[in-house]
């Protein structure tokens, strides 16, 4: 089994203009994360960000919300990796994806950015595109003119609804990516949940 998940990068906009926006989807994710593991939080200028530590000694997970724009969060991701020797592999990027439909969740590890800023900039900072992705579907406006006032908007209520279930759903891997299962974590992820037995017995 490879090496496990150490710091995961959840990508967004900084400012209460933005907090609710589609691009803050990853955002959205590491404040699950930090909330589950009873940990803030806190600015970290060193690392052009938020960040906090979870997990004990050993096992350390270090949560990181760069606050320097989506389109220099390659910066923030790269101070706080080399500063505790993360590779690229151990790293997590947690992103709105305009190519899944909301309340969709996929995960993967390298491949280009698709036109994603924030990922474009963190594989310019890192040399490498061999970090894990955790894409959360946002949907496409359709015309790709629209694209960049779309995501700088709140989804739709029912958007909404179904995007924090599969958020919901997505953390569900974390233990196991954490231990360097991925395999098992992406079978888990991307396998449909069977539907539940109607019985056809006959009421009395």
């Amino acid at each position: 089994m490879s090496a496990g998940i150490k710091l995961i990068v959840g990508l967004g906009n900084p400012g209460v203009e933005y907090v609710s926006t589609r691009h803050n989807a990853g955002f959205w994710w590491v404040d699950c994360v930090a909330h589950d593991e009873r940990v803030e939080l806190r600015v970290d200028s060193k690392f052009h960000g938020v960040a906090a530590r979870a997990g004990n000694a050993g096992d350390e997970l270090w949560l990181l919300q760069p606050q320097t724009y989506m389109n220099r969060s390659g910066i923030a991701v790269v101070s706080l990796a080399r500063f505790y020797k993360i590779s690229p592999e151990q790293i997590l990027v947690v992103h709105d994806e305009l190519d899944l439909p909301p309340g969709a969740a996929k995960l993967k590890q390298g491949g280009g950015h698709g036109g994603h800023n924030g990922l474009r900039d963190i594989i310019a900072h890192l040399g490498s595109a061999n970090f894990w992705r955790m894409r959360i579907g946002i949907g496409h406006p359709g015309d790709r003119n629209e694209v960049a006032n779309f995501v700088l908007k709140p989804p739709r209520q029912e958007e909404q609804r179904v995007i924090d279930d599969a958020i919901e759903a997505s953390l569900k891997v974390l233990p196991l990516l954490r231990k360097g299962d991925f395999p098992k974590a992406m079978h888990q992820l991307h396998t449909p949940p069977k539907p539940k037995a109607v019985s056809t017995e006959a009421k009395s």
